[in-house]
Protein backbone atom coordinates (compact mmCIF):
# COMPACT_ATOMS: atom_id res chain seq x y z
CA UNK A 1 0.00 0.00 0.00
CA UNK A 2 2.73 2.46 0.98
CA UNK A 3 4.79 1.44 -2.05
CA UNK A 4 1.83 2.11 -4.35
CA UNK A 5 1.30 5.54 -2.80
CA UNK A 6 4.94 6.51 -3.29
CA UNK A 7 5.34 4.88 -6.68
CA UNK A 8 4.63 8.16 -8.50
CA UNK A 9 6.03 11.65 -8.18
CA UNK A 10 3.00 13.92 -7.89
CA UNK A 11 2.45 17.22 -6.05
CA UNK A 12 -0.27 15.63 -3.89
CA UNK A 13 2.22 13.01 -2.66
CA UNK A 14 4.84 15.68 -1.95
CA UNK A 15 2.25 17.70 0.01
CA UNK A 16 1.04 14.61 1.89
CA UNK A 17 4.57 13.75 3.04
CA UNK A 18 5.14 17.38 4.07
CA UNK A 19 1.92 17.38 6.12
CA UNK A 20 3.15 14.27 7.93
CA UNK A 21 6.45 15.95 8.73
CA UNK A 22 4.96 19.22 9.91
CA UNK A 23 2.48 17.41 12.16
CA UNK A 24 5.44 15.76 13.88
CA UNK A 25 7.30 19.09 13.91
CA UNK A 26 4.34 20.83 15.56
CA UNK A 27 4.17 18.21 18.30
CA UNK A 28 7.92 18.49 18.81
CA UNK A 29 7.85 22.27 19.09
CA UNK A 30 4.85 22.36 21.43
CA UNK A 31 5.89 19.57 23.80
CA UNK A 32 9.64 19.76 23.32
CA UNK A 33 12.29 22.16 24.51
CA UNK A 34 10.25 25.26 23.68
CA UNK A 35 7.78 24.77 26.54
CA UNK A 36 9.83 27.04 28.79
CA UNK A 37 9.62 29.94 26.34
CA UNK A 38 6.96 32.55 25.78
CA UNK A 39 4.15 31.94 23.31
CA UNK A 40 5.35 34.70 20.95
CA UNK A 41 8.89 33.30 20.84
CA UNK A 42 7.49 29.82 20.12
CA UNK A 43 5.47 31.20 17.18
CA UNK A 44 8.45 33.13 15.81
CA UNK A 45 10.84 30.19 16.07
CA UNK A 46 8.22 27.88 14.58
CA UNK A 47 7.94 30.14 11.51
CA UNK A 48 11.72 30.24 11.12
CA UNK A 49 11.99 26.45 11.45
CA UNK A 50 9.14 26.02 9.00
CA UNK A 51 10.91 28.19 6.43
CA UNK A 52 14.23 26.35 6.75
CA UNK A 53 12.68 22.90 6.57
CA UNK A 54 10.59 23.85 3.54
CA UNK A 55 13.69 25.21 1.82
CA UNK A 56 15.74 22.10 2.65
CA UNK A 57 13.00 19.73 1.45
CA UNK A 58 12.48 21.74 -1.73
CA UNK A 59 16.22 21.61 -2.46
CA UNK A 60 16.38 17.86 -1.85
CA UNK A 61 13.42 17.16 -4.12
CA UNK A 62 14.68 19.56 -6.78
CA UNK A 63 18.19 18.04 -6.87
CA UNK A 64 16.83 14.51 -7.03
CA UNK A 65 14.31 15.14 -9.81
CA UNK A 66 16.30 17.66 -11.85
CA UNK A 67 19.33 15.39 -12.09
CA UNK A 68 17.46 12.10 -12.49
CA UNK A 69 18.98 10.53 -9.38
CA UNK A 70 15.93 8.25 -8.98
CA UNK A 71 13.07 7.06 -11.15
CA UNK A 72 9.81 8.99 -11.29
CA UNK A 73 8.67 8.21 -7.74
CA UNK A 74 8.72 9.67 -4.22
CA UNK A 75 10.77 7.01 -2.42
CA UNK A 76 13.84 9.22 -1.89
CA UNK A 77 11.85 12.19 -0.58
CA UNK A 78 9.86 9.94 1.76
CA UNK A 79 13.03 8.34 3.13
CA UNK A 80 14.69 11.74 3.59
CA UNK A 81 11.66 12.93 5.58
CA UNK A 82 11.62 9.74 7.68
CA UNK A 83 15.31 10.13 8.50
CA UNK A 84 14.77 13.79 9.42
CA UNK A 85 11.89 12.87 11.74
CA UNK A 86 14.07 10.30 13.51
CA UNK A 87 16.51 13.02 14.65
CA UNK A 88 14.08 15.94 14.74
CA UNK A 89 14.77 16.88 18.39
CA UNK A 90 18.43 17.34 17.45
CA UNK A 91 17.59 19.58 14.49
CA UNK A 92 16.06 22.31 16.65
CA UNK A 93 19.00 24.55 15.87
CA UNK A 94 18.79 27.38 13.34
CA UNK A 95 22.53 27.24 12.69
CA UNK A 96 22.32 23.52 11.89
CA UNK A 97 19.48 24.05 9.42
CA UNK A 98 21.23 27.05 7.87
CA UNK A 99 24.39 25.01 7.23
CA UNK A 100 22.34 22.10 5.91
CA UNK A 101 20.75 24.46 3.38
CA UNK A 102 24.20 25.69 2.30
CA UNK A 103 25.38 22.08 2.01
CA UNK A 104 22.47 21.26 -0.31
CA UNK A 105 23.15 24.37 -2.38
CA UNK A 106 26.69 23.05 -2.90
CA UNK A 107 25.41 19.59 -3.74
CA UNK A 108 22.84 21.03 -6.16
CA UNK A 109 25.55 22.63 -8.29
CA UNK A 110 27.81 19.58 -8.08
CA UNK A 111 25.22 17.15 -9.42
CA UNK A 112 24.11 19.59 -12.12
CA UNK A 113 27.52 19.19 -13.78
CA UNK A 114 26.02 16.20 -15.59
CA UNK A 115 24.78 18.65 -18.22
CA UNK A 116 26.98 20.80 -20.45
CA UNK A 117 25.20 24.06 -19.68
CA UNK A 118 27.05 26.85 -17.80
CA UNK A 119 29.78 24.54 -16.49
CA UNK A 120 32.12 27.25 -15.17
CA UNK A 121 29.24 29.10 -13.48
CA UNK A 122 28.10 25.93 -11.72
CA UNK A 123 31.60 25.12 -10.50
CA UNK A 124 32.09 28.68 -9.29
CA UNK A 125 28.73 28.67 -7.46
CA UNK A 126 29.45 25.35 -5.75
CA UNK A 127 32.88 26.60 -4.64
CA UNK A 128 31.49 29.96 -3.55
CA UNK A 129 28.92 28.28 -1.30
CA UNK A 130 31.66 25.99 0.00
CA UNK A 131 33.68 29.08 0.95
CA UNK A 132 30.71 30.33 2.99
CA UNK A 133 30.31 26.88 4.56
CA UNK A 134 34.02 26.95 5.45
CA UNK A 135 33.64 30.24 7.33
CA UNK A 136 31.08 28.61 9.61
CA UNK A 137 32.70 25.17 9.71
CA UNK A 138 36.31 24.85 8.47
CA UNK A 139 36.12 21.04 8.30
CA UNK A 140 33.75 21.49 5.35
CA UNK A 141 36.83 22.11 3.18
CA UNK A 142 36.78 18.35 2.62
CA UNK A 143 33.84 18.80 0.21
CA UNK A 144 36.26 20.34 -2.30
CA UNK A 145 37.06 16.68 -3.08
CA UNK A 146 33.47 16.18 -4.19
CA UNK A 147 33.64 19.18 -6.53
CA UNK A 148 36.79 17.92 -8.23
CA UNK A 149 35.38 14.38 -8.33
CA UNK A 150 32.30 15.69 -10.18
CA UNK A 151 34.51 17.60 -12.62
CA UNK A 152 36.51 14.45 -13.35
CA UNK A 153 33.58 12.01 -13.51
CA UNK A 154 31.54 14.19 -15.84
CA UNK A 155 34.59 14.74 -18.06
CA UNK A 156 34.78 18.49 -17.54
CA UNK A 157 38.50 18.49 -16.74
CA UNK A 158 40.26 21.59 -18.17
CA UNK A 159 42.63 24.24 -16.87
CA UNK A 160 39.64 26.53 -16.23
CA UNK A 161 37.66 23.93 -14.29
CA UNK A 162 40.72 23.17 -12.16
CA UNK A 163 41.25 26.84 -11.25
CA UNK A 164 37.64 28.02 -10.86
CA UNK A 165 36.98 26.05 -7.61
CA UNK A 166 39.91 27.84 -5.98
CA UNK A 167 38.67 31.24 -7.14
CA UNK A 168 35.09 30.53 -6.08
CA UNK A 169 36.17 29.21 -2.69
CA UNK A 170 38.47 32.18 -2.08
CA UNK A 171 35.89 34.85 -2.96
CA UNK A 172 33.82 34.78 0.28
CA UNK A 173 37.02 34.32 2.29
CA UNK A 174 38.50 37.50 0.81
CA UNK A 175 35.29 39.39 1.60
CA UNK A 176 35.26 38.00 5.13
CA UNK A 177 38.94 38.84 5.67
CA UNK A 178 38.37 42.40 4.42
CA UNK A 179 35.52 42.82 6.89
CA UNK A 180 37.61 41.53 9.81
CA UNK A 181 40.61 43.60 8.71
CA UNK A 182 38.47 46.74 8.79
CA UNK A 183 37.53 46.03 12.40
CA UNK A 184 41.05 44.84 13.32
CA UNK A 185 39.94 41.27 14.05
CA UNK A 186 42.06 39.33 11.58
CA UNK A 187 42.94 36.75 14.22
CA UNK A 188 39.37 35.43 13.85
CA UNK A 189 40.10 34.72 10.19
CA UNK A 190 43.36 32.90 10.85
CA UNK A 191 41.68 30.81 13.54
CA UNK A 192 39.65 29.20 10.75
CA UNK A 193 42.78 27.37 9.64
CA UNK A 194 43.44 25.96 13.10
CA UNK A 195 41.56 22.74 12.42
CA UNK A 196 40.17 21.07 15.51
CA UNK A 197 39.45 17.41 14.91
CA UNK A 198 37.80 14.83 17.15
CA UNK A 199 37.52 11.27 15.82
CA UNK A 200 35.35 9.99 18.66
CA UNK A 201 31.72 9.08 18.02
CA UNK A 202 30.53 9.50 21.59
CA UNK A 203 27.93 12.22 21.00
CA UNK A 204 26.98 11.34 17.44
CA UNK A 205 24.36 8.63 17.92
CA UNK A 206 22.09 8.61 20.96
CA UNK A 207 21.39 5.17 22.52
CA UNK A 208 17.75 5.16 21.38
CA UNK A 209 18.89 5.64 17.76
CA UNK A 210 21.49 2.89 17.58
CA UNK A 211 19.23 0.05 16.39
CA UNK A 212 17.45 2.24 13.83
CA UNK A 213 20.80 3.60 12.63
CA UNK A 214 22.09 0.04 12.15
CA UNK A 215 19.04 -0.79 10.01
CA UNK A 216 19.64 2.30 7.86
CA UNK A 217 23.35 1.50 7.53
CA UNK A 218 22.60 -2.11 6.56
CA UNK A 219 20.01 -1.09 3.95
CA UNK A 220 22.39 1.52 2.55
CA UNK A 221 25.21 -1.00 2.19
CA UNK A 222 23.01 -3.71 0.66
CA UNK A 223 21.33 -1.39 -1.85
CA UNK A 224 24.60 0.32 -2.74
CA UNK A 225 26.01 -3.07 -3.77
CA UNK A 226 22.71 -4.19 -5.33
CA UNK A 227 22.31 -1.10 -7.51
CA UNK A 228 26.01 -0.91 -8.41
CA UNK A 229 25.91 -4.39 -9.98
CA UNK A 230 23.71 -3.14 -12.81
CA UNK A 231 24.59 0.55 -12.90
CA UNK A 232 28.38 0.27 -13.16
CA UNK A 233 28.15 -2.10 -16.13
CA UNK A 234 26.54 0.58 -18.32
CA UNK A 235 28.48 3.65 -19.44
CA UNK A 236 25.96 6.48 -19.22
CA UNK A 237 25.32 9.72 -17.35
CA UNK A 238 23.59 7.99 -14.44
CA UNK A 239 26.61 5.75 -13.89
CA UNK A 240 28.72 8.85 -13.26
CA UNK A 241 26.05 10.33 -11.01
CA UNK A 242 25.79 7.04 -9.08
CA UNK A 243 29.54 6.98 -8.44
CA UNK A 244 29.25 10.59 -7.29
CA UNK A 245 26.45 9.66 -4.86
CA UNK A 246 28.63 6.95 -3.34
CA UNK A 247 31.54 9.38 -3.06
CA UNK A 248 29.16 11.90 -1.54
CA UNK A 249 28.27 9.38 1.16
CA UNK A 250 31.90 8.67 2.06
CA UNK A 251 32.97 12.34 1.99
CA UNK A 252 29.96 13.33 4.13
CA UNK A 253 30.76 10.54 6.58
CA UNK A 254 34.38 11.67 6.78
CA UNK A 255 33.20 15.25 7.34
CA UNK A 256 30.97 14.18 10.25
CA UNK A 257 33.73 11.96 11.66
CA UNK A 258 36.23 14.83 11.71
CA UNK A 259 33.92 17.35 13.38
CA UNK A 260 35.23 18.60 16.68
CA UNK A 261 31.88 18.94 18.43
CA UNK A 262 29.52 16.29 17.10
CA UNK A 263 25.80 16.10 17.73
CA UNK A 264 23.17 13.69 16.47
CA UNK A 265 21.88 16.48 14.23
CA UNK A 266 25.11 16.22 12.17
CA UNK A 267 23.77 12.97 10.72
CA UNK A 268 21.62 15.07 8.40
CA UNK A 269 24.66 15.57 6.16
CA UNK A 270 24.54 11.83 5.44
CA UNK A 271 20.82 11.76 4.68
CA UNK A 272 21.05 13.11 1.13
CA UNK A 273 23.16 10.24 -0.30
CA UNK A 274 21.62 7.65 2.05
CA UNK A 275 18.04 8.46 1.00
CA UNK A 276 18.96 8.30 -2.70
CA UNK A 277 20.88 5.02 -2.34
CA UNK A 278 18.04 3.31 -0.44
CA UNK A 279 15.45 4.69 -2.88
CA UNK A 280 17.41 3.31 -5.83
CA UNK A 281 17.51 -0.08 -4.15
CA UNK A 282 13.79 -0.09 -3.38
CA UNK A 283 13.07 0.81 -7.01
CA UNK A 284 14.74 -2.40 -8.20
CA UNK A 285 12.67 -4.70 -5.97
CA UNK A 286 9.93 -6.34 -8.02
CA UNK A 287 7.84 -7.86 -5.23
CA UNK A 288 5.59 -5.22 -3.71
CA UNK A 289 5.36 -7.03 -0.40
CA UNK A 290 9.12 -6.63 0.07
CA UNK A 291 8.97 -2.97 -0.95
CA UNK A 292 6.13 -2.35 1.48
CA UNK A 293 7.91 -4.22 4.26
CA UNK A 294 11.04 -2.05 3.91
CA UNK A 295 9.09 1.20 3.72
CA UNK A 296 6.90 0.28 6.71
CA UNK A 297 9.95 -0.74 8.75
CA UNK A 298 11.45 2.71 8.10
CA UNK A 299 8.12 4.45 8.74
CA UNK A 300 7.34 2.65 12.00
CA UNK A 301 10.97 2.69 13.10
CA UNK A 302 11.29 6.46 12.89
CA UNK A 303 8.16 6.98 15.02
CA UNK A 304 9.31 4.42 17.58
CA UNK A 305 12.62 6.24 17.83
CA UNK A 306 10.91 9.62 18.01
CA UNK A 307 8.06 8.94 20.45
CA UNK A 308 8.61 5.61 22.21
CA UNK A 309 12.29 4.75 22.74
Amino acid sequence: MLANFLNKSKPIIFIGILILFFCVLTVTLIFGSFTAKTFSSIILESIVFLFFFLFIFFLFNFITKKNGLTFDNSYAFFIFIILSISILPYLQDINMLFLTAIYLLIVRKIYSLRSNKSILEKIYDASFWLGIFFIFNPISLIFILLIYAAIYLHKKLTINTLVIPIIGFATPLIIYFSYLFWFDQTEVFFDLFQFKIDLSLNNLIEPNLIFFALIIALLTFIFMIYKSRTTLSINNTFKRSWILIILNLFVAFLFVLLLNQKTTGDLIYLFFPVAIIIANGVELIEKKIIKDSILYILFIGCFLVRFVL
